[in-house]
């Protein structure tokens, strides 16, 4: 399976008046996960634009643990645990600076030929850098 993580500071504007990170934000969080993961990869999305396939998130799941606050510095956690097809899952974990978990998500995004806006399969040079995380 593979797995990468990446840090993110918390920053005064994505919090509300409790103090706690509005639930919205969360989801820019897993973006730069996932964003953060292709590129760990060699597949930053730039390239993956370039090369003609757009990557629409398909849908999230997300379950909040606990609230994250003003300058807590975030772990996220990402993980693409099958081999894409025409979909990849996500699958992320939020941690606070004490270790502790936050929350979990999962996020399903579906290949598209930017010409043709069609659903595709995945690049087979993203299945090849992805294949040696997996067992046979």
């Amino acid at each position: 399976m593979f797995q990468h993580d990446v840090q993110v500071r918390v920053r005064y504007g994505e919090t509300d008046q409790m103090g706690y990170v509005y639930y919205g934000d969360y989801a820019g969080y897993l973006e730069v996960g996932r964003v953060e993961a292709l590129r760990h990869l060699g597949f930053p999305y730039r390239r993956l634009e370039e090369e003609g396939v757009m990557l629409p998130v398909r849908d999230m799941r997300i379950t909040y643990h606990k609230p994250a606050r003003y300058d807590d510095l975030l772990t996220i956690r990402t993980r693409i645990s099958t081999l894409p097809d025409v979909r990849i899952v996500f699958d992320y974990e939020v941690i606070g600076p004490d270790g502790v978990l936050l929350c979990e998500a999962a996020t399903t995004l579906i290949f598209v030929d930017g010409g043709t806006k069609r659903p595709r399969r995945a690049p087979e040079e993203l299945l090849a850098a992805l294949r040696s995380f997996y067992p046979a």
